[in-house]
């Protein structure tokens, strides 16, 4: 069933729909919804997000992006106390007027009540503000039909996609010290090691394809299968397999499956899955998520390649069009990197290695 769009006619309705956008009520924040067409009924680009106090040249990138999204006008909205948030839209504002980019409202919310900064009139925007309910308007209630989910601030969203503790945790410890030792015993008592990389590799892509199929059919891998996958995402071949296989039908499959790994893995195992859900959910335009899931692969290992690719392209607000147009086939791999060798399996290696040892 196709989602029935949210129309953004009022400033209750814009409110009330960002949290379901963002997927979390922001505090201290400035929002930036932008479109391509006529008005609210044209086609919704990007939702971009910034904290308060934003750092000097926060902004610089946002006109860039918007031309290269095609985005024609914009609507503001900030969450916080005047002194926070004003400074923050003006500077928008005039960067947005110099862009030739068209701001059709400009809002302000705190508590229960909003203000605007496009509208003068006072008797439709009193200087003591407007009241509005953030939760039960109608625009919540039809995301809540769609089976949109906005979580109570950032930090839900970082629990979200934190580490499992307890049994689950427990019973993915002993899944990854079995799956370890196993892919540990076939090495060692592999008869011919030329040829052992392009079994291990071609086994970890077919594992990839069918765990999203079995993600998306059933919602969970078990804990045997999951930390297997884990191992193999190290390699960069196959976790480069899951990238490619992103699309419009499979990235919110791609986004419960990653998502799902990152809160179960062992913490060495992480970066690559938390890393396939930060692109999984910035192709979205989830760049809250993206985020998030970036910061989780670089508290871990500060190097990871493609986290730092990631949080690079966040940072410059590099357009999510470049996820759905640019990625390279998993054919164009296999050509660009030639036949499976040792070497590709060096980070995994050093991670059984290390599990090995911590487990003693």
């Amino acid at each position: 069933m196709t989602p029935t769009p949210i129309l953004l006619t009022c400033p209750d309705d814009i409110l009330g729909a960002v949290p379901y956008l963002l997927g979390f009520h922001p505090a201290d924040s400035l929002i930036v919804i932008a479109f391509s067409g006529r008005g609210v009924r044209g086609s919704l680009r990007l939702t971009t997000r910034w904290d308060l106090p934003a750092l000097p040249g926060a902004f610089d990138q946002l006109v860039p992006l918007l031309h290269r999204e095609r985005v024609t006008h914009t609507i503001l909205a900030g969450f916080g106390v005047g002194p926070l948030v004003t400074p923050a839209v003006d500077e928008v504002m005039r960067l947005l007027a110099d862009g030739g980019i068209e701001v059709i409202e400009a809002l302000r919310a705190e508590g229960p009540r909003y203000w605007s900064y496009t509208c003068t009139r006072v008797e439709c925007c009193p200087p003591e503000g407007r009241p509005y309910d953030p939760v039960a308007g109608h625009v919540a209630a039809q995301a809540t039909v769609e089976g949109l989910v906005a979580l109570p601030g950032r930090e839900s969203l970082e629990r979200s996609v934190a580490p499992a503790g307890g049994r689950a945790r427990a019973g993915m410890r002993e899944a990854t010290s079995t799956a370890v030792a196993e892919v540990r015993s076939r090495l060692i008592g592999s008869p011919d090691l030329a040829l052992f990389p392009r079994e291990f590799v071609a086994e970890g892509l077919a594992r990839v394809r069918r765990s999203i199929e079995r993600f998306g059919a059933d919602g969970r891998l078990a804990d045997q299968e999951a930390a297997r996958l884990g191992i193999d995402l190290s390699v960069v071949r196959i976790r480069d397999e899951a990238w490619t296989l992103m699309d419009d039908h499979t990235q919110d499959v791609h986004i419960g499956l990653w998502a799902d790994l990152t809160r179960r893995l062992e913490p060495a195992f992480v970066p690559p899955a938390a890393s396939l859900l930060g692109a999984a959910a910035w192709r979205r335009g989830d760049c809250a998520l993206a985020g998030i899931a970036v910061e989780r692969a670089l508290a871990i290992d500060s190097s990871y390649s493609m986290a730092n690719l990631l949080a690079q392209g966040l940072q410059l607000l590099v357009s999510p069009e470049v996820l759905r147009t640019r990625m390279p086939t998993p054919e164009e791999l296999d050509s660009g990197m030639g036949p499976p060798r040792m070497e590709w399996l060096h980070p995994m290696l050093i991670l059984l290695e290390d599990h090995a040892v911590l487990s003693l």
